[in-house]
């Protein structure tokens, strides 16, 4: 059961997005950044109140994606990625990124918070960050 709704072409937008931003990180890269996105759209919190579509999560300016910004996401989307957009929107999650609504790549390790958010984990290059519950809830509940 999907846990937001995505047309056909939401699906292609996702897949590209999550192949710009992780490609070279693996399709568990890619899933793990794939969870932020899909939590940006699922809840109403933080910076992410009115985003509640993948184009409105795939363009929110400021806080969007570099990718989007750089040119990166203008790519087909290919249908191993396709694959993934599908599991992502069907509610796959990936640790260390189930609830986190961030992610960044820094030169050196991850900071423990980064803009009053707690750090959840690495996978290789991306830091992963949550928010703390009182700010969020709805993050962390169950599909």
């Amino acid at each position: 059961m999907a846990v937001i709704q995505a047309s056909s072409s939401d699906i292609d937008m996702l897949a590209r997005l999550v192949r710009a931003e992780a490609e070279g990180e693996g399709e568990i890269g890619m899933l793990t950044a794939g969870n932020v996105m899909v939590n940006r759209v699922r809840v109403a919190c933080s910076d992410f109140e009115n985003i509640n579509t993948i184009p409105r999560m795939a363009f929110q300016s400021p806080g969007g994606f570099e990718a989007v910004q750089k040119g990166y996401f203008y790519q087909r989307a290919r249908e191993k990625e396709r694959r993934l957009a599908r599991r992502l929107v069907n509610g796959e999650r990936t640790n260390p990124a189930e609830y986190a609504l961030w992610f960044f790549r820094p030169e050196g390790p991850c900071p423990p918070d980064w803009w009053g958010q707690t750090n959840t984990g690495r996978y290789k290059s991306h830091c992963f960050y949550q928010p703390i519950q009182a700010e969020c809830n709805e993050i962390f509940s169950t599909y």
